[in-house]
Order: C-alpha cells, then sequence, then structure tokens
C-alpha cells in the first residue's frame, strides 16, 4: 500500500470486541481525528513539562513534537506507531549543564550531538542485529543508567521547585497520586496532566484566599513576595505566531525562544548518557507495540532508534527540546486497540497547530514552581524506578558481582554528583561521570571475572524488554503487556 493511504476497517466504526486496527488501517475520519486529539492530551503533560524544567521553550517543544512525529514515521514506514514526545532522560544533564553556567545554546547543541550519536547507533543496531546491542549494552547496564539519571535529580526538586510553595507543591503530588491510582483508563494515563491543572488552578486560588508568598522567585534569582500565578506575560502574547527568538530580558536573563545551538566538549558529555537510556527506552517501546500488534518489529528496531535520533537532532537544531517515544500514548493504542498511524499523523499535525500559538506557550510557561514541584517529584522517581523494572523484568541477578559492583559505584557516583577534575577546563561529574564508570567497569569486570562468575551470568540470557508504561499506569491496559526475556512470549 502506499504510504500515506490507510485501508478503511470495521465500517470505519469502533472495532469489535477482541479486533484491533492495525497500523496500515483506519476507522472513519472523524474517529480518527478524535483518537489523534487522545493521542495529543496523553502526551501533553510530559511533553511541555520537561522543557520548562530544561529551561526551553514549550511552545516550541510543542511544535518540534509534530514535525518529529512524522519524521519518525515517515523513517519507519508506518510500521511502528508512535508519538516523539519531549524525552525526560536529557533533563539532569541539562540541569548540569545550566549549573556550570551553559545557557540554552549551549544545551540543545550538546542534545543536537547526542540526537546525531542515537541516529547512528540506530543504524549500527539496523545493520548488526539487536543482539548486538544486548551484548554492549546489557539489562544490568541499561537498567542502572536509567536509574542513575532519575535519582540524580532529586536535589532539583528539593533545592529549586519544592522550596517555591511547599503547600501546593505537596497537594499537587498528592492529586497526582490520586488520579493515578483512582483513576481508570484514559484518565489514569494523563494523571500528570490533570494534576498541572489543579496545581495550577490550586495556586489561583491560594493567590485569591492568602495572598502574596514569600518565598523563591526564579524569575528574580531571590526571595520575594509575588502571586505565585503571574498571567502579565499570557495576557501580552499573541493567539496566533512562530515561537520567539531567545532574547534577553530587562533583568539580564534569558527568555527561551527559538535559536541556533553551539557546541562545548564539556557539555556534550553531560547529556550523552542519555543516549543510553532512549536506546533501552525505545527497544521497549517497539517489542511493547510488536507485541499488541503480534507483529515481528525486530527488523525495524534499528529505524525507529535512529528515526528517535533523527527528531531529537532535528528539534534541537531550533532550540526545541529533545524526543523520545511515548508511552503514554502507547498505552492509549492498548485500551482503544487502534494502532492505526494515520491517528498519529493527526496527533502530530494538532501539536503543531499548538506550535503556533504564543498565547498557548505562555499559559504553559506561567505554571507556578510550587505545581512543577508537586510534578517532578514523581516523574524523577518514575524515571529512576523504570531502571529497576528492566532488572526486574530481565531477572537481573545482583548476587554475581559482576553485575552487582560496577552498578553499585556508578549509581552512588551520579546520585552523590561526585566530579572528577582533569583541569580548570575539563571535569566530569555527576550522570556523565557515573554512566562511564558503569559502561566501562561492567565490561573491564567481566574481562577479568572467573569462569563461574560468567557461566552464572550467561544462564540467565537476558534481552532488554522494559515495560512502556510508567509505574502509575500499571494494570490501566492489561493488554499493554510486554515481551519476555526471548522476546517472544508474553509475560505472565
Amino acid at each position: 500500500m502506499a504510504l500515506l493511504d490507510w485501508r478503511v476497517v470495521h465500517g470505519g466504526k469502533t472495532p469489535p470486541p477482541g479486533e484491533v486496527v492495525r497500523p496500515d488501517e483506519r476507522l472513519s475520519w472523524p474517529r480518527t481525528f478524535g483518537l489523534g486529539a487522545q493521542h495529543v492530551v496523553a502526551m501533553f503533560g510530559a511533553t511541555f513539562v520537561f522543557p520548562l524544567i530544561m529551561g526551553l521553550n514549550p511552545q516550541l517543544a510543542i511544535m518540534m513534537s509534530g514535525i518529529a512525529t512524522i519524521c519518525f514515521l515517515l523513517i519507519v514506514k508506518g510500521k511502528v506507531p508512535s508519538y516523539l514526545g519531549t524525552s525526560a532522560s536529557f533533563v539532569g544533564g541539562v540541569v548540569a549543564i545550566r549549573a556550570q553556567g551553559g545557557d540554552s545554546a549551549d544545551v540543545t547543541g550538546a542534545i543536537l550531538v547526542a540526537g546525531l550519536i542515537l541516529a547512528l547507533c540506530g543504524v549500527a543496531i539496523h545493520f548488526l542485529g539487536a543482539p548486538a546491542l544486548h551484548r554492549v549494552l546489557p539489562p544490568v547496564v541499561t537498567g542502572a543508567v536509567v536509574m542513575l539519571i532519575g535519582f540524580n535529580l532529586a536535589p532539583v526538586v528539593a533545592g529549586i521547585y519544592w522550596p517555591q510553595d511547599q503547600w501546593v507543591a505537596l497537594l499537587t503530588m498528592l492529586a497526582v497520586m490520586g488520579m493515578a491510582i483512582g483513576f481508570r483508563g484514559f484518565l489514569g494515563r494523563i494523571a500528570v496532566f490533570l494534576g498541572l491543572i489543579f496545581g495550577y488552578v490550586l495556586s489561583w486560588v491560594f493567590d485569591r484566599v492568602f495572598g502574596r508568598i514569600n518565598s523563591f522567585d526564579p524569575a528574580a534569582n531571590e526571595t520575594t513576595e509575588h502571586f505565585r500565578v503571574n498571567w502579565a506575560g499570557v495576557q501580552s502574547a499573541d493567539w496566533f505566531g512562530f515561537p520567539p527568538q531567545t532574547s534577553t530580558g530587562p533583568d539580564g536573563k534569558e527568555i527561551a525562544g527559538w535559536h541556533l545551538p553551539d557546541f562545548k566538549l564539556t557539555f556534550i558529555l553531560l547529556v550523552l548518557p542519555a543516549v543510553i537510556a532512549l536506546i533501552a527506552e525505545n527497544a521497549g517501546h517497539v517489542k511493547a507495540v510488536a507485541e499488541m500488534t503480534d507483529t515481528d518489529l525486530d527488523p525495524v528496531m534499528g529505524k525507529a532508534i535512529a528515526a528517535d535520533g533523527v527528531g531529537t537532532a532535528l528539534a534541537s537544531a531550533v532550540g526545541g527540546s529533545p524526543t523520545t517515544t511515548y508511552a503514554e500514548n502507547i498505552g492509549v493504542m492498548a485500551a482503544t486497540r487502534v494502532y492505526s498511524t494515520a491517528a498519529y499523523y493527526v496527533a502530530a499535525l494538532v501539536a503543531i497547530l499548538f506550535g503556533f500559538s504564543p498565547k498557548f506557550g505562555a499559559i504553559v510557561s506561567a505554571t507556578p514552581g510550587g505545581v512543577l514541584g508537586g510534578i517532578t517529584v514523581v516523574l524523577y522517581g518514575m524515571i529512576g524506578l523504570l531502571g529497576a523494572k528492566i532488572w526486574k523484568e530481565n531477572r537481573v541477578d545482583f548476587g554475581n558481582p559482576i553485575n552487582l559492583i560496577p552498578v553499585a559505584a556508578g549509581i552512588i557516583i551520579a546520585i552523590g554528583n561526585t566530579t572528577l577534575v582533569f583541569n580548570q577546563e575539563f571535569q566530569l561529574a555527576g550522570i556523565a561521570l557515573g554512566t562511564i564508570v558503569t559502561v566501562v567497569c561492567y565490561h573491564l569486570v567481566r574481562a577479568i571475572a572467573p569462569p563461574h562468575m560468567l557461566d552464572q551470568q550467561r544462564a540467565e540470557a537476558t534481552v532488554i524488554v522494559p515495560d512502556p508504561r510508567p509505574p502509575a499506569e500499571a494494570g490501566a491496559a492489561e493488554t499493554a503487556e510486554t515481551t519476555t526475556r526471548d522476546g517472544t512470549a508474553p509475560r505472565a
């Protein structure tokens, strides 16, 4: 069939029980547009929360996520239905870059290089096959890297977001938890988005009831008395227009918008560990989609990883956020049993339209710090625990010193933000150093390990198959089970 030509099935109506809509099929266009809108809502919360945390422009991030999604679908030739939203894996590296005085151009330059490396890794996987990936980055390593990326961000919550409004942060956190567990189906999968709306409204109510708050204001970089919700920028923003160019405000601080990237080796090294996390994440998502659609997608796994790299490089080339396939949207597919790529093209186009509304971008940028505090404490913890899920699903044996020792060292180095200083211009710290220690020391330990330890490890015969659903979504879509260690059968 033609790439953008879908066969209408089930009379264009909702599929009957037990039936599905495959990637090359679709329902009627009105239903397809409705499903596309569902996918936009599903990815919405995380896709614009993470740009805020990284200091990038959320309006541009939404626009580029739509463009990156279209590129992804074209590269995989419509065989892997996925949406490319903003990646959380880069947050730790970006925080480190900004802590060392880097600006948005430094951030996007480093991410662009990481995207190109991810694309090259995808090309290599395509030609060498998935087994080569598992030999270089076994589950024990990828799980450790995902974990240390998430837990390294704990000081960001404790030192930046939570202190801005501790009570709003606490109530928002509880709301996200309650909605993720209490709501079933689609509403449970967008708990972060609903929690953000809840926190926004709560902050507005607190402003009316309790008045101004005396706390740290990132905009002023000092403790001030201010309202939680400040819509001065929203009122002055246009309804339609291209995202603004990065500029400097009256206070001398950067106002993020579109810009060209800048490249510095020190900053590039800080974000490279995210490449490992994205390889593991994409591989798990492809496996999940393969299981749900009952299709062997191993031949296109390399293309999917490369396409994610291309999307990340393309988005960051103009100042946008890094991208990744989204578990939230895979959950929507599991619930609806509609895997049509037509719905993803619709979602991408809707996201691009949102990207042409500065008013929308200003509303997102005005999100109160306390709200971000409540959301990030959950999101960062979930990122870290996804590493543990990789270990659990692949039955990594930490009774074996080959697995235990290098991982233990790497995680502590990353969480403690330990620094290795080479000279005044170059140093490795936190996530970058922890990842290097984990990967290099793992293979070094294997090289010197006695035969019985190697035999014990070979007996595990595991592969990278992370569950694509965040902990908040577990149980919400039972049909979205991942594959087992041999990559073929569903888990019990």
